[in-house]
C-alpha cells in the first residue's frame, strides 16, 4: 500500500467532544468515545483489505505500493471521511455529484484525493469536474466535452479513466442471469474516445476502469484489461492506470494487473440507518 493509506492509530482525542447530557434527560454517550469506537471499525475494516491485498500481491509477484486504495464512502457521512483520513486514508471515493460535491466541501481542508466513481451524467459533469481530482467513468464523447468545460471553467486538469463495458467478455458463465449493464464503452471503442479525452483542454487520460460483469468469473472478464491498457500506452503514455477489483473480486483485479481498487462495505460496513 502507498505510505498514506497504511492504517495508523488515531492521534489524541478527537475536536468536538462533549459531556453527557443534563440529569433527567437520556444520557448520550460523548463525541470523542463514538468516534473512538467508529476509528476502531474503520482500522479493523481497513487492516483486513490491506491483509488482502498484500496477499494477492505477493502470489504475482507484485509490491503493494504499486497499489492504490480507493475507498468508497458512498451513502456514509462526513464524519467517516473526517476519520478515515485520521488513519492514513487519502484516496475516497463517490458515485452521485450531490453527496460527494457536499462532503468534499466539509472536508476540504484535509489532504484527501476525490475520486468520482459512478455513472455520470452530463448536466453534471460541470459539477463534478470543480472538486474531482479522477473521473472513473468516463463513457462518451458528450460527456469529455462537458468534463472538459468544467475544468476550464476553474483552471484546473482533471484526470480520466475510460470505463470500459465487459458484459461481453466471450467466455463469461450464465449470461443470462446479467440483468442490465453497467455502462461503459466496448473495447473496440477505446481509441476512438481516447483521442477525445486527450485532446480536450482541461482534461488528462490517466486509464481505464471496469466492472466485472454479474453472474461471471472476475478473472475472466479483468483479462482483457491488460492488453488494452497497454495498447492505449502507445499513444498516450500517461494511461497506465486500471482501476477494477471490489470487495468480492480484488484479488482477481490484482492478478489482471489493477492498479486501483474501489472498496467500499468491507471497510465502512453497512448503510448507516436513521433513527
Amino acid at each position: 500500500m502507498n505510505d498514506g493509506e497504511r492504517v495508523r492509530e488515531p492521534d489524541g482525542e478527537p475536536d468536538g467532544a462533549r459531556d453527557g447530557e443534563p440529569d433527567g434527560e437520556r444520557v448520550r454517550e460523548p463525541d470523542g468515545e463514538r468516534d473512538g469506537e467508529r476509528v476502531r471499525e474503520l482500522q479493523s475494516g481497513l487492516l483486513q483489505i490491506t491483509e488482502r491485498i498484500e496477499v494477492a500481491c505477493r502470489g504475482v509477484g507484485r509490491s503493494p505500493s504499486e497499489i492504490v486504495l480507493v475507498v468508497v464512502t458512498k451513502h456514509h457521512p462526513a464524519r467517516d471521511v473526517r476519520l478515515l483520513a485520521r488513519i492514513g486514508v487519502r484516496d475516497v471515493g463517490e458515485n452521485r455529484d450531490q453527496e460527494a460535491r457536499g462532503k468534499q466541501a466539509e472536508c476540504s481542508a484535509l489532504d484527501l484525493r476525490w475520486h468520482f466513481v459512478g455513472q455520470l451524467q452530463r448536466n453534471k459533469a460541470r459539477s463534478v469536474a470543480r472538486y474531482a481530482d479522477m473521473v472513473h467513468s468516463v463513457d462518451r464523447t458528450s460527456l469529455v466535452r462537458a468534463l472538459g468545460e468544467g475544468a476550464r471553467a476553474v483552471d484546473r486538469t482533471l484526470d480520466c479513466l475510460l470505463q470500459v463495458n465487459l458484459d461481453d467478455v466471450p467466455t463469461r458463465a450464465m449470461a443470462h442471469e446479467q440483468g442490465p449493464g453497467r455502462g461503459g464503452i466496448s473495447p473496440k471503442e477505446v481509441t476512438t474516445l481516447a483521442e477525445s479525452v486527450a485532446s480536450e483542454p482541461g482534461l488528462r487520460l490517466r486509464g481505464l476502469m471496469a466492472v466485472a460483469p454479474r453472474a461471471c468469473d472476475a478473472y475472466t472478464a479483468f483479462a482483457v484489461l491488460p492488453e488494452l491498457r497497454d495498447r492505449l500506452i502507445r499513444e498516450h503514455p500517461e494511461a497506465k492506470i486500471i482501476s477494477a477489483g471490489m470487495s468480492g473480486d480484488l484479488e482477481a483485479a490484482l492478478q489482471q494487473g489493477a492498479t486501483h481498487l474501489r472498496v467500499g462495505t468491507a471497510i465502512l460496513g453497512r448503510r448507516p440507518t436513521l433513527g
